[in-house]
Order: C-alpha cells, then sequence, then structure tokens
C-alpha cells in the first residue's frame, strides 16, 4: 500500500535515567522505538530534524543532554526558530491546556523522526516551547504544538475508542497495539467493530465463547458480539440485517466471515442447514483462493452468503452470489505466488486411480503452475485439504460422477497449458502439436483431437456471402488457447456456486428474515497494478461510499431535518473518485468499454484517451507511456494499462463455445450454454461475422458494474453492521505492528471520524411508539394520573408513551437525549438498558444478602442453644453424681487446684477453675 516500514513502538525499558522524572509508564506502553530518536547534543551544537510530511503535525526537534535538573537556563537553544503550526482538528489542541500540562506534569505524545509515536512527559513551557522527558532519559524542547495528549494510564487498553479521553492518532495507535499484545485483537470504534489480524491462532473461538456470548456473560468486543447484534435486531425489527466485512487484502477477511458464519449456524441450527453452509468455505477457498504476495489465502473473488431464517430462527436456506472472479490467475501469476489452491490440492492429493484416469503429473510439470516457482505453502498440507474438499463435495450432494467431472476439467486446463504450436509457413500460422497434452485436453472434456486442434489455430469468419477460416498466429493461437482454459475454468466455478446453492436451497422458505455476510476482496496497490487491481480498487470505492452513506451522511442529514443540536464532523468523501470511474460518457469505465469496442485500438490509446479527456479531474494523473494514476480514498495507486482491452473484453470466440457445446462430457456443454446465455443479443448460425459475435458479448467491466450494482441495492435494503479488518505488518508475522501501516488503514477507513461522530451524535433513535414499546420496563411503578410533555402534548396523546417518556427522563441526565417530533434520540441506550439491570441485579443481590443473614442468624441460634443445653445438662448430672465427681480419673488432670465444696460450673474455662 505504500505505507512505511516501521519497528514495533517504543522502548524496551521504560526508566526514565537519573534526571529526576519517574517512570512515565509500563514497558509494554513504552514499547521498542526500533532505534536512538534523536542524537545527543555534541559540542553544543543541536541537530534538527524534519517531520514526515505526511504526517498531520509538523515538529522540529531539538536534542539537549540529561542534565540533574532541567530548567530553561539550563537547555541548549542553539536551534533554528521553530516554525508555526496550523490549528488541526485532530483531538483536542495542546494549546489550550499548555498550563494544566505543565503544572501537572501530563503525559503527551511525540512523533519521533521515524515516524512512530513516543510517550513523554512535560516538564516546563516557555513560550511556544515546551520541554518534555522520553523514557530512556533524553530530554527535548519540542513545540509545544507538536505535542499530543496522552490518556491516562487507567485507560490503557479499553475496548471501545469512545471512552478514551482524549481522541487523537497516537492514542487510537497504542491502544490498539496494548490489546493486540496481549491478543486482544477486537476493538470498538463505535458502531463499527476494528479486528487486527493475529496472525496466529488465538484462544477467543469455540462453543464456551459462543455460548457465552450469547448469554451476554461476556461484553467484549468480538465478531459472535456482531453477529448477535444482527441475529437479535433482524427477529426483534424484522429487518434484513447485513454485516460488511472490508479491509486491505490480508487483514483477515475470509476468516473473520468463516467466524461469524461459525456463531450464526450455532444460534440458528437445528434444521441441518447449517452444517453444509460451513462446509461450502473448503469449497470456495479451493477453488477461488490462491497464494499472493501479501497472503497465503487471498481471496480472488468476491461473494455475498445470505443466511435465511425462519420465523422460529431457525436456519432455512442460504444462497452465494459470486462477482469478479479472476480468470488472469489461471494462465498467469506473478514470481512467489501460486495459482488457485484447488490445482496444488489435486496434484498433491488425488487417489492413484484418479491420477492414472487424469493421468496427472507433479504440479512442476505444468506450465500454468511452474512460471511463478511456487508450488507450496509454508505449514499447509495440499494433500489433506484435498480430502477435506471431496468431503465437502458429498456434503452439498454433488455426486461422485459430478465430482469425476470436476478433476477431469481441472485437469484438462492443466493440460491446456502445455498445448504447443509449431509454425507451418511463413506468414507465422501455426497449429497445435499432437502429442500428450493436446490429446489428454480432447480426452478429458470429450471431443476430438482435431477438432480441438482447429478451435485452437484457426478461426471461421464471414466476409461478405462468402464463409471462409482463417489460420491465426502463433500469439493469436497462445490468446486463444489461454482464453479456452480460463473460460473453462471459470464456467467450473460457476457451475460449483450453482450446485452449492442448490443443496442450500432445499427446504428453504422465504420468510423476509435474512442475514448477508460480505466478504469482498481488499484494496490492492502492488509495484505493478493492472486490470485485477483496476476492478477490485473500484468495488472497494464503492464500498466505501456505503459506509460513508451510512455513518456519516445519512446520520447528519437526519439530525438536521428534525434539528437536532449536536457538533457537525468532516469526513474524507470519495464521491469525486467515484464519479472519475461512472461518469458518462468521460468516466474511466465508459472509455474502457468504448476502446474496447474499437477495432484498432490498443492499450497505448486508450492510455492517451484517459489522459485527453480526463487531466483535469483532480483525481487522475497521466503518467508516461500506457500508465496513469487514480488518488483512491486509500492512497493513489498506479496503473499500468498493458492487457486491459484484452482483459476487458474477455474473448472467447464462437469456434471455442461450440467446441465445448459438441463435448460428450456434460459440463463443457454447460458452460457453453451459459457463455451464450450471458451474451448481450442471442448468437445465432455456425458462423459470424468479422469480431461480430465477439463484440456481442458483455465486456467485463459492464458485467462486473452490473453486479455490483446488485450488491449494492441488496445492501441498502438491509441494516448494516461493519467490520474493519486491519493488517498490522506486511511480512504475516505474529506479534509485529507496524504503526505507519496501521495509521494509514485507520485513516482510510474513517475510524477516528466514526468514533467522533459517534460521540458527538445520538446513534440510537426510533419512533415514539416503538420507543415506548421497547422502553417500557423504566417505568418503576405504575403512575395513575401522568401529562404528556408539553412539548409533546400534540404527538403524545397514548398515555403509556408519555409514562415511558417520563420515566426515561428520570433515568438519564438531559444531555443523553433528543427529542424531535417523530424520533426520540438516544446518545447511549446501553447506559439505560444497562442501569436498569445493574439496579435489578444489585435489588435482588441486597435482597439475598439480608436473606442470608437471617437465616445464619437462625441456624447460628439454634446451634448455640442446642450445645449450651448440651454442657448444662452435662455439668448437671455430673455435680449430682458424688462417686463421679470424686472419682480418680475424673479430677487428675486438676489434683491439689480444688478445695473441698468446690463445683465445676458449666462454661467456665480451665484458667478460671
Amino acid at each position: 500500500m505504500g505505507s512505511p516500514t516501521c519497528d514495533p513502538i517504543g522502548y524496551a525499558d521504560g526508566n526514565l535515567g537519573n534526571n529526576g522524572v519517574t517512570n512515565l509508564s509500563s514497558p509494554e506502553r513504552n514499547g521498542d522505538s526500533g532505534g536512538k530518536v534523536v542524537e545527543r547534543v555534541e559540542n553544543g551544537v543541536a541537530d534538527t530534524e524534519q517531520a514526515n510530511e505526511d504526517s498531520p503535525y509538523s515538529w522540529n526537534v531539538l536534542v539537549v543532554e540529561n542534565r540533574p535538573s532541567v530548567g530553561d537556563e539550563d537547555l541548549d537553544s542553539a536551534a533554528a526558530p521553530l516554525p508555526s503550526v496550523s490549528k488541526s482538528n485532530i483531538g483536542h489542541r495542546w494549546s489550550d491546556i499548555t498550563s494544566y500540562a505543565t503544572k501537572k506534569k501530563v503525559q503527551c505524545w511525540f512523533q519521533c523522526p521515524n515516524g512512530n509515536w513516543e510517550l513523554g512527559r512535560v516538564i516546563s513551557t516557555s513560550g511556544t516551547e515546551s520541554v518534555i522527558s522520553l523514557p530512556d532519559g533524553k530530554v527535548l524542547k519540542v513545540n509545544s504544538d507538536s505535542l499530543i495528549p496522552a490518556n491516562p494510564d487507567i485507560l490503557d487498553g479499553v475496548d471501545d475508542l469512545m471512552q478514551l479521553s482524549y481522541l487523537n492518532e497516537p492514542s487510537v495507535l497504542f491502544n490498539l497495539q496494548y490489546r493486540y499484545k496481549q491478543d486482544m485483537i477486537y476493538t470498538k470504534a463505535g458502531p463499527v467493530l476494528v479486528a487486527i489480524n493475529p496472525f496466529k491462532k488465538v484462544p477467543l473461538y469455540g462453543n464456551d465463547y459462543i455460548e457465552a456470548y450469547k448469554n451476554k456473560s461476556i461484553e467484549s468486543p468480538h465478531v459472535y458480539a456482531i453477529a448477535d447484534t444482527a441475529i437479535r435486531e433482524m427477529t426483534r425489527d424484522e429487518v434484513n440485517q447485513s454485516i460488511i466485512i472490508s479491509g486491505e487484502s490480508g487483514a483477515g477477511k475470509t476468516e473473520t466471515a468463516k467466524i461469524a458464519m461459525q456463531y450464526l449456524a450455532v444460534l440458528g441450527g437445528g434444521s441441518g442447514i447449517e452444517y453444509e453452509i460451513l462446509k461450502t468455505n473448503p469449497i470456495l477457498e479451493a477453488f477461488g483462493n490462491a497464494k499472493t504476495l501479501r497472503n497465503d489465502n487471498s481471496s480472488r473473488f468476491g461473494k455475498l452468503i445470505e443466511i435465511h431464517f425462519s420465523e422460529t430462527g431457525k436456519i432455512s436456506g442460504a444462497k452465494i452470489q459470486t462477482l469478479l472472479y479472476e480468470q488472469s490467475r489461471v494462465v498467469q501469476c506473478a514470481e512467489g505466488e501460486r495459482s488457485y489452491h484447488i490445482f496444488y490440492q489435486l496434484c498433491a492429493g488425488a487417489p492413484r486411480a484418479l491420477r492414472e484416469k487424469l493421468n496427472l503429473k507433479d504440479v512442476d510439470e505444468y506450465k500454468y503452475l511452474k512460471q511463478s516457482n511456487c508450488y507450496s505453502i509454508t505449514g499447509v498440507n495440499d494433500a489433506e485439504h484435498f480430502h477435506i474438499v471431496k468431503e465437502a463435495l458429498d456434503i452439498v450432494h454433488v455426486s461422485k460422477e459430478d465430482q469425476e467431472s470436476v478433476f477431469a476439467m481441472l485437469a484438462a486446463v492443466l493440460w491446456l497449458g502445455n498445448v504447443s504450436f509449431t509454425i507451418i509457413d511463413n506468414e507465422n500460422h501455426v497449429e497445435a502439436v499432437q502429442d500428450e497434452s493436446l490429446i489428454n485436453v480432447a480426452k478429458l472434456i470429450g471431443c476430438d483431437a482435431a477438432d480441438l486442434n482447429l478451435a485452437l489455430s484457426t478461426r471461421k469468419m464471414r466476409v461478405g456471402s462468402d464463409n471462409i477460416v482463417q489460420k491465426l498466429t502463433l500469439s493469436q493461437a497462445i490468446e486463444t488457447r489461454d482464453a479456452l482454459a480460463k473460460s473453462i475454468y471459470a464456467g467450473l466455478f460457476e457451475w460449483l456456486v450453482e450446485q452449492i446453492n442448490k443443496s442450500l436451497a432445499v427446504g428453504k422458505r422465504l420468510t423476509g428474515r435474512s442475514i448477508s455476510i460480505l466478504d469482498i476482496y481488499g484494496f490492492e496497490s502492488f509495484d505493478r497494478n493492472s486490470f485485477e487491481q483496476f476492478c477490485i480498487n473500484y468495488a472497494n470505492e464503492r464500498l466505501q461510499q456505503h459506509f460513508n452513506r451510512h455513518l456519516f451522511k445519512l446520520e447528519q442529514e437526519e439530525y438536521i431535518q428534525d434539528g437536532i443540536d449536536w457538533a457537525k464532523v468532516d469526513f474524507d468523501d470519495n464521491q469525486d473518485c467515484l464519479h472519475l470511474f461512472e461518469k458518462k460518457p468521460l468516466g474511466l469505465l465508459s472509455l474502457l468499454n468504448e476502446e474496447s469496442t474499437f477495432p484498432n485500438g490498443t492499450d497505448y490509446t486508450f492510455a492517451n484517451k484517459l489522459k485527453q479527456h480526463l487531466n483535469s479531474n483532480h483525481c487522475f494523473k497521466g503518467e508516461r507511456e500506457k500508465a496513469f494514476t487514480v488518488s483512491h480514498f486509500a492512497g493513489e495507486v498506479t496503473y499500468d494499462t498493458t492487457g486491459f482491452l484484452e482483459k476487458n473484453r474477455d474473448l472467447l470466440h464462437l469456434d471455442s463455445i461450440q467446441l465445448l457445446s459438441s463435448c460428450s462430457c456434460h459440463l463443457p456443454k454447460a458452460f457453453a450454454s451459459n457463455m451464450l446465455n450471458q451474451s448481450e443479443k442471442p448468437v445465432v448460425g455456425p458462423l459470424h461475422k468479422a469480431g461480430g459475435a465477439d463484440s456481442q458479448r458483455l465486456s467485463v467491466v459492464t458485467k462486473f458494474k452490473g453486479q455490483l450494482f446488485q450488491l449494492m441495492q441488496r445492501l441498502e435494503s438491509t441494516t448494516p453492521h461493519f467490520i474493519r479488518c486491519i493488517k498490522p505488518n506486511n511480512f504475516q508475522s505474529p506479534g509485529s505492528y507496524e504503526q505507519g501501516l496501521v495509521l494509514q488503514q485507520l485513516r482510510c477507513c474513517g475510524v477516528l471520524e466514526v468514533v467522533r461522530i459517534s460521540r458527538s451524535g445520538y446513534p440510537t433513535r426510533m419512533p415514539h411508539q416503538k420507543f415506548a414499546k421497547r422502553l417500557g420496563f423504566l417505568r418503576i411503578h405504575e403512575i395513575v394520573h401522568c401529562m404528556a410533555f408539553y412539548v409533546f402534548k400534540a404527538a403524545l396523546e397514548d398515555t403509556e408513551l408519555a409514562v415511558t417518556l417520563r420515566s426515561f427522563k428520570e433515568a438519564l441526565p438531559p444531555y443523553n437525549h433528543e427529542q424531535s417530533k417523530n424520533l426520540i434520540f438516544i446518545l447511549s441506550l446501553t447506559t439505560v438498558v444497562r442501569g436498569d439491570k445493574t439496579r435489578k441485579e444489585y435489588a435482588v443481590l441486597l435482597q439475598r444478602h439480608r436473606a442470608a443473614v437471617i437465616i445464619q442468624k437462625q441456624i447460628k441460634g439454634m446451634k448455640a442453644k442446642k450445645t449450651f443445653k448440651n454442657i448444662r445438662d452435662a455439668s448437671i448430672v455430673i455435680q449430682s453424681d458424688p462417686e463421679m465427681r470424686n472419682g480418680p480419673g475424673f479430677w487428675m488432670p486438676w489434683s491439689g487446684q480444688f478445695e473441698d465444696g468446690d463445683q465445676f460450673v458449666a462454661g467456665q474455662s480451665e484458667d478460671a477453675l
């Protein structure tokens, strides 16, 4: 993503040395800075360093020596004048509390030259400069405006960022890191859940945790809590819900989606279909995920899993919708990456009989797989995963015959990559080599080898009234071969999704209740970005706009319409970038489609057309040759247009489609039928004009835009729950936390802005009648006579509503809620519910305590009476019998200590006797 690579935060030693300043915090808070922040002053010369230009805070550092006592007269001030800093909206401004900070020597954040934040303590302040001490003993004179207030230690590791006294970037970064180091990877940011990928197994999942969140015995942030809220709101409000999971590639979105599905499956279990839903994950991951440079299990497609529930809250069915499948990875992947998992699983785990039937070889013998020189993933057993996939196919009712056909299609794709061509004339025309590769492909898909050769090396065309056969050049034949391989694999994936949906739809009854889980590819930015990244980042722009719309735009519009007094929160709106993509006729997508339809259009002419029409757009910047740059919400990305037109056209000539439709195997026939159905216009006849049938097929971006539009329509009809996944480092290393990388992602997803709008706004709102129905429990006792609030005299005629409003107003301070004509706005409904729950629990506890005291009093009294009676009766018996009283056995212990006539009195101690 282009974020700076940073060392872990802070210092290992939190002591300040012997400068008279106490230890600021624990080692966990200070961390490890990864090196010296600044150099000491030598020979009275101070070294001044410049801040990162991208930082919202500018600073200038003067380093001084450690001295026993610190005062302005002891400090070296040989640095140049410090630059003035403009005011920032981030957090509370330090200048407003400078005198308080100096008096109390409060903690503050200071940005180091490497961009990391360090915790310090203010010692003194003079004018615009402050003297601070760092944990390693250094004492610095800095611009006061460069310091950011830090929260007290008691707020270290709070589970909701809304609880922070000072909401600023370094405080949020430290709080997330504090929790991350203790395997508390989930943190709330108002209505949004922030999930940091631990890159290891953490003990936060399983049936015990599911039961705990179900029973509300645990209230800490978790994916389970989000899923629980979704299912409860669906049942209570009878409104469809959605859980939208977003983040960079490698941030843990796929695993988060599986965790949410696991919770819903347990709570909605009982019908048996929940087990099938969970078993779809191994299939989709095997056929749709691959190893990339940044993620060993990267989803190369987007999916929306729609889970339907019955009226009793049980899962009744499900449906999976996929979009933008990365077909190019089938035939080409970068160095160090892999193609789709299933190819390696098949080669490693297929039993001997299946290997012989498919004539399988090792992965390094297939050109499509060996081009990246990466065949395995550390810690992953491909053979074991193959058996898991086969079991999952059984569970979703894919028959054994169909499974063999699926594996045959996979083998055909691999063998297609090995098909080679030989030049047959001086014009570079070719024909396929008649070797085992061509023969195996024909056998596996069920066609004649000669027909396959013709489909790969020739093209049928109609020129005027004549039908001709055109021979292909070497490059054209390779493109045709690769297009056929991609189409077979894409058709296979679509067929599998269709079979899964048929299995999950058994017995499904649409009740209008559903929860959708969206797991879509994250924002991508590599050294070289192509058509796939272009589409992926466009989808992320659209999802970011959905996020902004629900958490910022609609929120503020509703406050304005209802006349609610509140402080407006600014946020980064990506609407301009979306216009750059979608505007007609001069948007990126429209220009790409236009150039793709021209027979003489090339990637170079496409790049020039973009520069000609879009250079005035501030989100676009033309680069040299065939490149251009787009300013996305997550940062600038430079795209190389090489291959854009070819990938957008998705050319599979009609000859290849007809070849598939003539195969004896049923799967290729199904693929060909779907390809023809997806055409914009029906294709009639065995022949077509030059470019005619191909141009009638919808372009990739057109199909993708339509899929994305349908997806957004679906999401707009639901109540959204957002989970933002964060990648702590680029090396998939457990425990490593790069401040710069995390901060970049937090800025992109607007975490601080979400918290600010949640703190200043009213996250809970409901109509009056619904308010009375839900919060009627606040009525402590029946009120015979009640009057509605004078501001609601016309609207609040219902007695139950008036009583509830009165009780609610008594339960909360006035600043915790606002009342408009139609709605009740509540700052923290959780406070009301928890407060009432706590009062009831305390009353019960107090009653039990009083009862326990009474019971203990009675039992202790009964035991004491019984003991006293036994001792008294025994003493009377002893005293009434002279022989027992004067017997040697009884008085032996006290011989010589009693005079005649003395009597043993019950209850006396031995000393008294």
